[in-house]
């Protein structure tokens, strides 16, 4: 794997208080590493410890190589960071503060004009260009700061909740633009969205009190679920019997009723994990029960997190 974000041993004090405990991690090329965690958890801190905005108390990050404490220039070239709140300057419109950040990159004349043309495009930001900012609404500033995280097209993109403030499209648009950043990038970002795993992230790390809980893939997680290949099945008539003669098969642990948009349904739980989707059918087919639907659960991050954090 071609490593591009490391973190070594970081940790932050602010007085008496650990907002983060000797955390290390590692991001290569092509990964999007979704930071997860309750509120005070130590995600917005850790990003700025690895993007050189925060002093480690201990501990460095190496960006593509340029540990951030010893080539803090070097390090910040490769990195593109949307903070927390997405700060701007508010009497300057998205095109200057963009052309302001432009130079600050040490782009001028056509090649300025073409990176600010695509991160304009990328952020559908065409219609508010001449409006200051102070005016805009928090998901178009919030766009405005992605535009200037993008704007150098960095190997790095550090992104504190990059959809917070966006409204459903809105989230859809950003979402699809980093699913296709993503190869050629390394891509971390927080978010409080357990959708937003789903939908963009390979990898998940959960943080609690400062500390590291658990480092997997979105379908690792989901599968320490309760819910993991549990079958949702949703009858035409009455469900208290096919609940019953659901309780009896060997692979089942229990039954629970429950609701879906047609009415009663029933949420069939498996021993330990085990797939019993084929015991739930078999048993559907010999009974003759009319089916409306039935599905099975992958998992529900929600439920994962909630036990990890301890919420």
């Amino acid at each position: 794997m071609d490593v591009m974000i490391e973190a070594r041993g970081l940790s932050r004090r602010f007085g008496p208080i650990v907002a983060v405990d000797d955390v290390s991690f590692a991001v290569g090329r092509g990964e999007v590493l979704g930071f997860l965690g309750p509120n005070g958890a130590g995600k917005s801190t850790t990003m700025k410890m690895i993007t050189g905005f925060l002093a480690p108390t201990s501990g460095t990050a190496l960006v593509c190589g340029a540990d951030i404490r010893a080539y803090p220039v070097e390090a910040k070239r490769h990195l593109g960071y949307l903070p927390e709140g997405a700060p701007a300057y508010p009497d300057m419109t998205p095109k200057s503060f963009l052309r302001f950040i432009a130079a600050i990159r040490g782009f001028g004349g056509a090649e300025a004009k073409k990176r600010i043309a695509l991160a304009v495009e990328r952020l559908a930001l065409g219609n508010v260009l001449e409006q200051p900012i102070d005016t805009l609404s928090k998901g178009f500033k919030r766009r405005v700061g992605l535009a200037q995280a993008l704007l150098h097209d960095p190997p790095v993109l550090i992104l504190d909740e990059p959809t917070d403030g966006l409204d459903p499209n809105q989230k859809h648009e950003v979402r699809a633009l980093i699913n296709a950043l993503a190869p050629d990038k390394a891509i971390v970002l927080s978010t409080h969205l357990l959708e937003e795993v789903d939908a963009v992230c390979t990898r998940a790390i959960v943080i609690a009190s400062g500390k590291i809980l658990a480092d997997a893939t979105p379908l690792s997680l989901a599968s320490r679920s309760r819910f993991h290949n549990a079958v949702r099945l949703s009858l035409a008539g009455s469900v208290r019997d096919a609940a019953l003669s659901l309780q009896r098969l060997p692979g089942v642990a229990s039954v629970e009723e429950t609701d879906d948009a047609e009415g009663a349904a029933l949420l069939v739980f498996p021993r330990e994990g085990r797939a019993i989707l084929g015991e739930v059918t078999d048993l559907v087919r010999t009974a003759g029960w009319p089916i409306r639907t039935l599905r099975v659960e992958r998992g529900r991050l929600d439920d994962v997190f909630g036990s990890i954090t301890g919420g």
